[in-house]
């Protein structure tokens, strides 16, 4: 997962996530590749409207791994907000740009 924090003067410091999903198409053909995005944005709209949930506002890009397809929801739900959190986490240790 990449995450670019909001930039000053440039959207709502505190607005919903912006999230993009790349989904290959080496994770099967175009129906199961929907059905992972589907399952994708499901997973991150629950975890956005978490209080103290790991996605911060700014710009998320969501890469499916070879193994997404096979994950029961929960798994796929904690990858992503332990990918979420390790995103956020390496951005705040840059510092301001």
């Amino acid at each position: 997962m990449t995450y670019l924090a909001a930039a000053p003067g440039r959207g709502a410091p505190d607005g919903p996530p912006r999230v993009a999903y790349a989904v290959g198409r080496s994770l099967g053909g175009a129906v199961e590749r929907n059905q992972l995005r589907r399952r994708l944005r499901a997973a991150v709209r629950e975890l956005a409207a978490e209080e103290q949930g790991p996605l911060r506002p700014g710009t998320y890009l969501v890469g499916a791994g070879p193994d997404a397809p096979g994950l029961a929801y929960p798994d796929l739900k904690a990858a992503i907000a332990a990918a979420a959190w390790a995103a956020v986490t390496a951005d705040a240790r840059r510092g301001p740009r």
